[in-house]
């Protein structure tokens, strides 16, 4: 018994280092689980309409707090992680440096509240009526052309055959296959098939039984229902001959290319505009100087008169933001 006694002493006693084990493990790892802030960063304006996002911002904590630094995406957000043991309340300073932004510190205490950053252009909007050495360069009649694949159908006519299914009725089976879907009859099994042509396809296909003993036959194969180039089917009839009809119509498919225009929506220096998925060839024209200009985008837009950025969307639509350069301005 007391040996008994002393097992379970043991056992306890290892249960309990476990349990406290576990407990230390789970607290320590709550220390060392680093902190995430997260934030947005925008352009600073009175107007909410031109506060814009800022893409590309460099953001860090001073005395390398931080286990990275991390950018800003298109929308202007950034998640930043900090070092391991750092609490909350303590003092940090936020940095974000951009080069047609102001650098800007941000001291603080450290909380996992949404930072909201504002950040000054080194180049402030400059109106027409305010001084400069040089005049700016106007830009307007800002339009984004495009173009889409647009598909057509045509109806040019209709395909139709007729086919029977030769069989004499009440013939026992036997076992000797094509039989009656019970087994006891034989039957018999005719096909037929449609070819559209190339460059056309047949939809709306239809099959009817337009003599004979109809109830004692089933479709076997049906390539008709969902139409195509190419449509057939198979009837099995374990009766006197039927006569089927197989009817579709005839759509031939025309793709053209049609150009489209859209007004992009400009707040200050900021220009915005969204691409459809299937949006070709996009270019931006604008009067420069009073003289209209085409400038093609790529992937990656590069423009004379703005910086431009662009975010693909999950469903391919692009996103198009542009900042004026220096020397230019909207009209």
């Amino acid at each position: 018994m007391n040996g008994k006694i002393k097992l379970g002493i043991v056992i306890l006693i290892a249960l309990v280092v476990i349990a406290a084990a576990a407990v230390t493990w789970g607290v320590l790892h709550r220390i060392n689980k680093p902190i995430s802030l997260m934030g947005a960063i925008i352009k600073q304006d009175t107007d909410p309409k031109k506060q814009s996002p800022i893409t590309d911002v460099n953001v860090s904590v001073a005395d390398g707090l931080a286990l990275a630094s991390v950018r800003s995406d298109f929308s202007g957000y950034f998640k930043l992680q900090l070092r391991p043991r750092l609490k909350p309340g303590q003092p940090i300073t936020l940095q974000f440096r951009h080069k047609d932004y102001k650098p800007l510190d941000v001291k603080t205490t450290l909380d996992r509240k949404l930072y909201v950053i504002p950040m000054v252009p080194l180049h402030q909007e400059v109106t027409a009526a305010a001084p400069s050495n040089r005049p700016l360069i106007p830009l307007s009649n800002v339009f984004v052309r495009y173009s889409t694949e647009s598909t057509t159908s045509d109806n040019i006519g209709t395909g139709l055959r007729t086919f029977q299914v030769v069989n004499t009725g009440n013939v026992p089976c036997n076992s000797h296959a094509p039989c009656s879907p019970d087994g006891r009859w034989k039957g018999a099994i005719a096909s037929t098939s449609l070819d559209a042509g190339v460059g056309n396809t047949y939809d709306d296909a239809r099959l009817s039984c337009i003599a004979g003993p109809c109830p004692f036959t089933r479709i076997v194969s049906d390539n008709f229902s969902h139409g195509g180039r190419y449509i057939s089917v198979s009837i099995l009839n374990w009766s006197d001959t039927t006569t089927f009809l197989l009817q579709a119509e005839v759509f031939r498919i025309q793709i053209s290319n049609i150009v489209r225009e859209s007004y992009p929506v400009i707040f200050g220096n900021s220009l915005n505009f969204t691409l459809p998925a299937s949006a070709e060839g996009p270019s931006l024209e604008a009067e420069e100087s009073g003289q209209n200009i085409v400038f093609p985008l790529g992937p990656s837009p590069q423009l004379s008169w703005a910086d431009c950025n662009v975010r693909v969307g999950k469903d391919q639509s692009k996103s198009y933001r542009c900042e004026l350069k220096p020397g230019f301005q909207f009209r």
